[in-house]
């Protein structure tokens, strides 16, 4: 009885032991995370068949090197981080989560930042999902990317013409710099097009709240709205 028990008790200490290893692992509740992500999905994609949007995808983004894209067109405060060497790690994601612009100075995202640590702990658990490294890491389930507005294809598929949207981005500059400077107004050069026209028809459906930019969409016509997008589209 004696070795039945300690027997058990060494059980129990290593049972315990593989707990305290298992809950060292653990970042936050991916579950909580993916919910808190619908901040951030305007932007960002992540899972299977994910896409550079507004901002890149985030696929693999766990102890990544900064910047490593070809085909994503980084600001230059992004880019001057990755000749620093900087690395995609716990530590300066969540600091990123926090407040961007205080981790990167002139990065283009523009996101006030999670502010309560459980946020950005859950966040980063949903996110560690859809890395390799580190290899702790569970197989992610596919996720899809629910668009703010639904619009009809042939809304999607209008060609904006960049010149009319010249003419009329003057009203929008008035408040945004199109040299894709950030005054702490968002940043809107360099938007894929589909993103700039669900955006834009959000606002006009009082969706996003911002009682301005849904009056300045609500008199924009699908045609107008796709020309912004194509002038703005194409202003890095």
């Amino acid at each position: 009885m004696r070795w039945l028990g300690g027997a058990f008790l060494a059980w129990g200490v290593l049972a315990g032991t593989a707990w305290a290893e298992e809950e060292a692992t653990r970042i936050g509740d991916p579950e909580r995370g993916a919910e808190i992500f619908g901040k951030c999905a305007s932007c960002h994609e992540v899972g299977q068949g994910a896409k550079h949007r507004v901002g890149p995808h985030l696929n693999g983004i766990f102890d990544r090197k900064v910047a490593q894209f070809e085909d994503y067109n980084y600001s230059e405060g992004i880019e001057r981080a990755r000749r620093d060497g900087m690395v995609w790690n716990l530590k300066n994601l969540d600091a990123y989560l926090e407040n961007p612009k205080t981790l990167v100075s002139g990065t283009r995202m523009n996101f006030a930042g999670l502010k309560n640590k459980r946020d950005r702990d859950d966040v980063l658990a949903y996110l560690r999902q859809f890395s390799a490294n580190p290899q702790d890491i569970p197989e992610a389930a596919p996720t899809a990317r629910k668009r703010e507005v639904e619009l009809p294809p042939e809304v999607l598929a209008i060609m904006g013409d960049p010149d009319y949207g010249e003419y009329l981005s003057t009203e929008c500059t008035t408040c945004h710099q199109v040299d894709g400077e950030y005054d702490g107004i968002p940043v809107i050069t360099g938007w894929i097009e589909e993103d700039f026209v669900v955006a834009m028809h959000a606002y006009k459906r009082k969706i996003r709240p911002h009682p301005v930019m849904q009056m300045m969409a609500g008199r924009l016509s699908d045609e107008e709205i796709a020309a912004l997008a194509a002038y703005f589209g194409a202003l890095e």
